[in-house]
């Protein structure tokens, strides 16, 4: 027997078995601004896909293995958010859930269909990012154009007479809900009396609300994100600029309040149903809570995006990106937002978005919508 061989052999199999990892993992991805502006949001759906993947841990796993998510930062910067696509698809990564931001899901979502990862995202809602043509995209949460229509319903029955202003913060998300809605109150038979911008990171935005008050406006209809609205809304009611002021999905968070103050008492915003209060949701509600976190705005959101992929590849008995992209349309989905079924587009088919009201630092639904 050759024995300089045969230790060869032994050193080969013995460096091969270091080399494998002790157990199977399926690695999954949360692509969101864990940093920036934008933060409190991704916070929302890190805690979200954490506890999905958590107790589908507990159960068993997947497929025989376990889940491990890793949580990527896109920082609300598409170029960010490319680099972090490629940087999952390189670490084995086979489904993303975000992202945030349009802007950012958008370029995105080519890298991750390229690379044969479903990506689901909890939050983007403009329609550009399904409209793609690509097969293995997905949103748990509805469009801009859904959202949009609810919006102008809203002002069309409550405010036909006002002067309305139509505002958005020039980002993809921004420009395309204040658009929709515009679209929207145009085909009511509404036509808005001003038209403009404002640009992430303003903190002065004088000379804007001086143009509304000189307009005449008393409605202010604004596409964006939390802090803008909050300067907006605080410097509207400093100008004494008495206005009704509506926004939509990206102002449902608790920073809106912190910045705006009792300035946005009375604010209206667009959202999907009140899932908490539903008891679908009710354990993993009241185990955030008892963690001393609030699951609002897109923490259940994120969770049944996890809750579908992970339905879906069991139905497949796989997680090969196509099949499971095809199962997802094949199926309907019990998660804690309630059952969820996606068109060819992978868009939900059933979407409800309603209306609050801020009030007392709290947004809560108007009754009788």
């Amino acid at each position: 027997m050759n024995l300089k061989k045969s230790f060869a052999a032994a050193l080969a199999a013995a460096t091969m078995l270091t080399a494998m990892p002790a157990f199977a993992d399926t690695i999954v991805g949360l692509v969101a601004p864990l940093t920036g502006p934008n933060a409190v949001f991704g916070e929302q759906m890190r805690r979200g896909a954490e506890m999905a993947v958590a107790d589908i841990n507990a159960k068993g796993g997947l497929l025989g293995e376990k889940l491990v998510l890793v949580n990527m930062d896109d920082a609300s910067n598409p170029s960010q958010g490319v680099a972090i696509a490629n940087k999952l698809a390189t670490q084995g990564g086979v489904a993303a859930f975000g992202n945030f931001n349009s802007a950012v899901s958008i370029p995105s979502s080519k890298v991750f269909a390229d690379e044969g990862i479903v990506m689901i995202s909890p939050a983007s809602t403009n329609p550009q990012l399904t409209e793609q043509g690509l097969t293995t995209v997905f949103r748990t949460c509805g469009r801009d154009d859904q959202q949009g229509d609810v919006a102008a319903a809203w002002l069309l029955k409550n405010h036909k007479d006002g002067k309305i202003a139509v505002i958005h913060d020039q980002t993809t998300y921004g420009r395309g809900l204040a658009e929709a809605t515009r679209a929207a109150l145009n085909k009511g038979g509404k036509k808005e009396v001003m038209f403009d911008a404002v640009n992430v990171g303003d903190r002065d935005m004088s000379a804007l609300v001086t143009k509304m008050k000189d307009a005449g406006v008393n409605v202010v209809y604004f596409g964006g994100l939390h802090t803008e609205a909050g300067l907006l809304v605080r410097q509207m009611a400093d100008a004494g600029l008495k206005a009704v002021f509506m926004s939509g999905d990206g102002v449902v968070n608790q920073e809106f309040w912190n910045i705006a103050g009792t300035s946005a008492e009375g604010a209206l915003v667009t959202f999907g149903n009140e899932y908490r209060d539903k008891p679908e949701a009710a354990d993993v509600v009241k185990r955030f809570r008892s963690a001393g976190f609030e699951p609002e705005a897109y923490t259940l959101y994120t969770y049944a995006a996890v809750q579908v992929w992970a339905g879906a590849a069991t139905k497949a008995k796989t997680v090969d990106a196509d099949k499971v992209a095809a199962s997802i349309r094949d199926g309907v989905y019990t998660t804690v937002i309630g059952p969820l079924s996606f068109d060819a587009k992978g868009d939900r088919k059933v979407t409800d978005y309603i209306v609050y009201r801020w009030s007392n630092g709290k947004y809560t639904p108007i009754p009788g919508q």
